[in-house]
């Protein structure tokens, strides 16, 4: 009887450990991005200039989130960065009571802050899994363009509805993400259970602050008569 009673216990402590770990809603988590320049930079030429050896370049950014919002950040480091022009290094924050998205962009040298709505991705959830920094995953896939999907792999033991960059929309985050082509993949390295304050993901307070469309007419009157402005705008707002 004290055996059996000894297992039942066993059994009981076992399913409340995995139920902690299916309800995981606070975390931070490290991300190492792959960028194929090659693919990135499209044309006959960009070989002459870059090197093969060079053509994969690492980035490492941090997402801290709870149950309320999020904070996706560039890992701070003081190492020089080699080829730093070549890839940008966003700043997102996401909040899923408002519904609202605040985004830092470097674009031309100079941080924009802008400030919308929660992106709207039409998600297809697959039956294909696989297992991320220790955790089992599940593969979406979400259609950007007619060329161009995106791949998504979201663990439903982090509960919270978010991911790198503006990726939100799925039930469970999201630990892997990348184009169809592999030009640029981002996957989770490291995971660490910790309890994040709201007020520590909040945006910072800037007094020139664009909505996605006060950016766009804003850019269009400057730019809007140049041949590579809406190849520039797709590619600054048409996926990340």
């Amino acid at each position: 009887m004290k055996m059996k009673n000894k297992w039942i216990i066993v059994l009981v402590f076992s399913i409340f450990i995995f139920g902690l770990k299916a309800q995981i809603s606070s975390a931070k988590i490290t991300y190492e991005r792959k960028t194929n320049l090659y693919k990135k930079m499209k044309g006959g030429n960009v070989k002459d200039w870059i090197k093969e050896a060079d053509k994969i370049k690492i980035d490492y950014f941090e997402l801290v989130f709870n149950d309320t919002c999020s904070a996706f950040k560039p890992q701070e480091s003081e190492l020089k960065e080699n080829m730093s022009w070549a890839t940008q290094k966003n700043t997102v924050y996401q909040n899923f009571n408002n519904n609202k998205l605040y985004i830092i962009k470097d674009m031309w040298g100079e941080p924009i802050h802008i400030t919308d709505s929660l992106y709207q991705r039409r998600w297809q959830i697959t039956e294909s899994t696989r297992k991320i920094a220790g955790y089992q995953c599940r593969k979406a896939v979400w259609r950007a363009n007619d060329s161009t999907r995106i791949y998504a792999w979201f663990s439903y033991d982090l509960v919270t509805s978010t991911g790198p960059e503006s990726f939100t929309g799925l039930p469970g985050t999201i630990l892997g993400l990348a184009t169809e082509d592999g030009g640029v993949v981002y996957f989770a390295k490291k995971i660490e259970i910790v309890r994040s304050e709201a007020v520590a993901l909040a945006p910072p307070k800037k007094k020139k602050i664009y909505t996605m469309k006060t950016l766009w007419e804003d850019m269009y009157k400057q730019y809007g008569k140049e041949k590579w402005f809406k190849a520039e705008w797709n590619g600054q707002f048409g996926i990340w």
